[in-house]
């Protein structure tokens, strides 16, 4: 007998603070692309914070801790890694701690305060994802929009909703329009420069390979801290 379908709610950064169930923040350019990579790189476990010198505090208590992330689409002054999946490309982080602020991103898993179960997603670990939450059998699911702005920014996160919604619905949407949204998205002609280090135009790519992972990206309370790991 199959589970009834949940509830399914988008928010953004301002509105996800209602959530109280399962929580889903989004985020495909780039925080939540680049967290799952980092975890096929090797990484133990993600802390997730909100600011810079949180991150950068946190660095200071943690012997080998790496701090990951930007500000603006910068790597913060700082910080070790940025936030690009290719700059990642080749790095040995096996064992290691990683301390990520994002713009969008990790902010959606800390506004989510109230949520009883949370998830960082994007489009690299889609199919993983809507598993995992289906497996809680939620009452409801707030997919959250992090990268949603009132100039209408955002829309690949948008896409990646939309087409974890059908997932969670028990469709099988065809990912080819959703995929393009973000090649379309007013982001992703940041990458259009390959002179800037901090938006190499490989990242586009490496955001887009659907599935990329088998697993998913849960998000625990563990010691005060927003860690993320590597899920089943």
């Amino acid at each position: 007998m199959h589970s009834p379908v949940p509830i399914l709610e988008t928010a953004t950064l301002e509105t996800c603070t209602a959530a109280d169930d399962v929580a889903v923040a989004i985020d495909v350019l780039r925080a939540f692309s680049t967290a799952a990579y980092a975890l096929a790189a090797g990484a133990e476990r993600i802390w997730l914070v909100s600011g810079v010198e949180e991150a950068l505090a946190l660095r200071a208590q943690t012997p080998g801790a790496l701090a990951m992330g930007e500000v603006g689409g910068i790597k913060a002054a700082g910080f070790d890694l940025g936030n690009s999946p290719h700059a990642l490309s080749g790095s040995d982080l096996r064992g290691r701690t990683l301390i990520h602020r994002s713009s969008a991103g990790t902010q959606g898993v800390v506004r989510a305060a109230k949520a009883q179960a949370l998830f960082g997603a994007s489009f690299v670990c889609a199919a993983a994802t809507a598993r995992a939450v289906l497996a809680l059998e939620p009452r409801r699911v707030t997919l959250v929009v992090t990268g949603r702005r009132a100039d209408n920014s955002g829309d690949e996160d948008l896409a990646c909703a939309e087409y974890l919604a059908g997932l969670l619905r028990g469709e099988t949407p065809d990912p080819a329009p959703f995929l393009q949204r973000v090649y379309q998205s007013q982001n992703a002609a940041l990458f259009s420069d390959p002179a800037n280090p901090d938006f190499p135009p490989e990242d586009l790519d490496l955001c887009a390979q659907l599935d990329r992972f088998d697993f998913a990206l849960p998000v625990r309370r563990v010691d005060g801290r927003l860690e993320m790991t590597r899920g089943d």
